[in-house]
């Protein structure tokens, strides 16, 4: 399932970027290579909770992102959640190519989007969603997707609050019948 933001009208844009924003006592940050090891522990409970999902990922150790490539590229932005020093939460924004026929010739994929359990139900996947919003629209972007697995209802839940509407389901022939 494809979800997209469209965001309607000007913003004004920030020259810097993204920044630390502060929440509570949690700070949205931009992800350095010293957050890597979270980071790839991160990816792990992703896969982890994604395999059930979908019969499709091949079992072993995989990795989805090269999350060092994404931390350097001027094309990505990647942030933290940090509580007490520790990150907690995280995400990403990649600039892509849209398809030709669309009336957008780029737009913000959004990505690696993972909270810790224990800080779940607190806002913070909004607040970076948020922070990864400011950082396209700076750049010029006017969509922002993503996609979730379709029976993964919390997520869906916590995007649908943040602003994204359902907008494409991809399908797989599992079982065919009469073709």
């Amino acid at each position: 399932m494809i979800f997209y933001l469209q965001i309607y009208g000007t913003l004004e844009h920030q020259e810097s970027g993204l920044k630390s924003k502060r929440m509570n006592d949690i700070i949205i940050r931009n992800a350095t290579i010293d957050d890597l090891e979270a980071l790839l522990g991160f990816e792990k409970e992703i896969i982890k909770q994604e395999r059930p999902l979908d019969p499709t990922i091949r079992q072993g150790e995989i990795h989805y992102y090269d999350l060092r490539k994404l931390i350097q590229s001027n094309d990505a932005a990647v942030v933290v959640a940090v509580h007490k020093n520790s990150p907690i939460a995280s995400g990403f924004a990649l600039i892509k190519e849209a398809r030709s026929y669309l009336n957008h010739k780029q737009f913000a994929y959004l990505g690696f989007m993972y909270t810790k359990p224990e800080f779940r139900g607190r806002g913070i996947n909004k607040k970076i969603v948020k922070n990864l919003y400011e950082w396209a629209t700076s750049r010029g972007l006017s969509e922002v997707r993503l996609t979730v697995y379709e029976d993964n209802l919390m997520a869906i839940k916590a995007y649908e609050k943040a602003g994204f509407k359902k907008h494409l389901i991809e399908m797989r022939l599992v079982e065919p019948k009469d073709i």
